[in-house]
């Protein structure tokens, strides 16, 4: 545990705040998104992008690249994409195939990783790749550039069609029906999910980026009503908890992402508990 002056004397240094802000950013995303995702019952989806962002990983380890974003955000949009494509006469359907897609990316991720070792200690390598740990203050230039445009780009998405969101979350069929590209849209924001999971690799490691994206937005549902209302409290949950998981993962020495969805699970139970508490008036 280090001293108030250690810890304040740590915004000092410039990769600790591009680490803050690139968390901030991408806890917003992943907030936003995770609304339409919980609302469309398509939180798999997250689950099992992510275990696809895993093995794309493990691939840029092979390649010895030193900004695995590169790598990872074109294989897990790609993915995205061809999973929501697939025709519906299909034998395989897209949850079935994302499940085996996941499992499979998995054990194809651990395999080049004992194969391809990036360094001595493969069980340090593999186990800071799925749950995070201190790796986003070592972000590389380009990929804490690559993170502030694609956050921009996100949110601007969000911003910009906004009723077109509204719309394919409440009533898809509606909205095809009445011409407003229904499909595309939902390929947009299946696009979104594997910019965002890519986006939150370095922060919480593969197997808990589903918790950066779920737990603000079930949170905001127990105490908020409305679709606007939610979305704005599931963003200042994200965001609260990004930043206070960041702190106490430099106050403690622990992992950047154990430390932030701890901070959500908190954030979810203070919430559930208000709920409960307005629902029992």
């Amino acid at each position: 545990m280090i001293t108030v002056s250690e810890f304040f004397s740590y915004f000092s240094y410039s990769y600790v705040r591009a680490a803050l802000a690139v968390g901030t950013l991408v806890a917003l995303c992943a907030s936003l998104l995770g609304v339409v995702l919980v609302l469309k019952r398509y939180s798999y989806l997250g689950d099992g992008l992510s275990h696809v962002a895993f093995g794309a990983m493990a691939l840029s380890v092979v390649l010895n690249l030193a900004d695995s974003l590169f790598v990872v955000m074109p294989v897990t949009i790609t993915v995205a994409i061809l999973l929501l494509c697939s025709p519906a006469s299909s034998k395989i359907h897209g949850d079935a195939a994302l499940a085996m897609l996941s499992v499979g990316s998995l054990a194809l991720g651990y395999v080049i990783l004992n194969l391809f070792p990036a360094s001595s200690n493969i069980a340090a390598d593999v186990c800071s790749s799925l749950f995070g740990s201190s790796s986003i203050l070592t972000l590389g230039g380009g990929e804490v550039v690559l993170c502030i445009i694609m956050s921009a780009v996100v949110l601007c998405v969000f911003f910009l069609c906004y009723n077109k969101i509204f719309s394919l979350t409440f009533d898809p069929e509606f909205m095809q029906a009445a011409g407003g590209g229904a499909r595309a849209y939902n390929l947009l924001v299946a696009v979104l999910c594997a910019v965002v999971i890519s986006l939150s690799m370095r922060l919480v490691g593969s197997l808990l980026v589903s918790a950066l994206i779920i737990f603000p937005a079930i949170s905001a549902m127990s105490v908020a009503r409305g679709f606007g209302k939610v979305m704005v409290l599931s963003s200042v949950i994200g965001v609260a908890c990004a930043l206070l998981g960041m702190m106490l993962s430099m106050i403690f020495s622990t992992p950047s992402g154990a430390s932030i969805v701890l901070c959500d699970a908190a954030a979810f139970a203070v919430c559930k508990c208000i709920g409960s508490m307005r629902g029992a008036k």
